[in-house]
């Protein structure tokens, strides 16, 4: 009937009308969504504009105290820039001769070698493994226990490096030095006997509150029910910390090694304890480019070793990341 039809027609206008305004409802709040999503970006309403300009003052500060000091020695080593003399007034660029003589430098090469030594000895093995060793003991322990162990090995690594060096020289001297009293050899000159050895231990009990203090905040991760689990099982602790935490900790130790290890390749207060000697026998990257910069004024040549120990701290620091990328992979 056309009563019929006109209602048909007025409910397919009516839902044509519905339909149309639905569509436009949800265009609208679609673009609604956008928009707060991309209002929601800029959480706190700065603007671009407002936003560099916070940025802008780290990055004068980054360019003027990192990267142009960085830039001025790769500069100064392709020079035969001097202390004093005519080529302090005037240096001449020597291209990559710096390099190459520092490569083929014994003084370079036995200073490298020492170099890795000093790091792999105090800081991977001995850093990482004593730091880890006194979290994972205190990680039960009673409050006051825990405050003591911390107080004992914190000053450590708050302490200025002269103040701890001094102590350390005190501790090892071959005239009543503590060492020697304890362990009933007096006389004994340790750091002239024994320089590397001495420089590890002493490196390595100076580091150890940052390991501590990283491995303890880690451990605090490892769910107690997993722990519970492996003791159920019969696990011993080592093969608690083998199989149970250690593969939940292997981020943090990645990234503790390699902090520690960049830490300990550019530290110079071995210097203050051997000054490299005897006989080149602790001098240690940082020390010799000293040595040759202030006490033979070959800035030039100082420089460049400098550029290849940076060059070093890039490639051990990629190794890591790829190492600390592959495991997330």
């Amino acid at each position: 009937m056309p009563g019929d039809d006109r209602d048909d027609g007025g409910r397919g206008a009516v839902g044509r009308d519905t339909v149309g305004r639905d569509t436009v409802g949800r265009d609208t709040v679609g673009r609604d969504t956008v928009g707060r999503g991309a209002v929601g970006r800029d959480t706190v309403g700065l603007g671009t504009a407002r936003a560099v300009g916070f940025v802008v003052p780290a990055l004068v500060l980054i360019g003027v105290f990192l990267v142009f000091p960085a830039l001025w020695t790769l500069y100064i080593g392709i020079t035969d820039y001097q202390l004093t003399g005519p080529s302090a007034a005037a240096p001449r660029v020597v291209g990559a001769d710096n390099f190459t003589a520092a490569l083929d430098d014994p003084l370079f090469a036995n200073s490298l070698g020492l170099t890795a030594l000093f790091v792999l000895g105090s800081a991977v093995v001995g850093q990482n493994a004593l730091g880890f060793g006194l979290a994972w003991l205190l990680r039960r322990a009673r409050p006051v226990l825990r405050h003591t162990v911390e107080g004992f090995v914190l000053p450590a690594w708050i302490l200025p490096g002269p103040v701890v060096a001094y102590l350390w020289f005190a501790v090892l001297s071959r005239d009543g030095g503590t060492l020697g009293v304890l362990l009933g050899q007096p006389g004994t000159a340790w750091l002239v006997e024994h320089p590397m050895a001495s420089l590890i231990v002493f490196n390595t009990w100076r580091g150890t509150a940052f390991s501590m203090l990283l491995y303890a905040s880690a451990l605090a991760t490892v769910p107690p029910s997993h722990l519970e689990t492996a003791r159920l099982a019969g696990a011993s602790g080592w093969q608690t910390v083998r199989d149970v935490v250690f593969p939940r900790l292997r981020g943090h130790v990645l990234t503790n090694t390699l902090l520690i290890s960049l830490w300990t390749a550019n530290d110079f207060t071995p210097f203050l304890l051997t000054a490299g000697g005897p006989n080149h026998e602790s001098e240690v990257l940082p020390v010799l480019i000293y040595r040759q910069a202030l006490e033979s004024g070959r800035l030039g040549y100082a420089s460049a070793m400098s550029s290849l120990l940076l060059v070093a701290n890039l490639v051990v620091a990629l190794v890591y990341l790829r190492l600390l990328r592959g495991r997330r992979a």
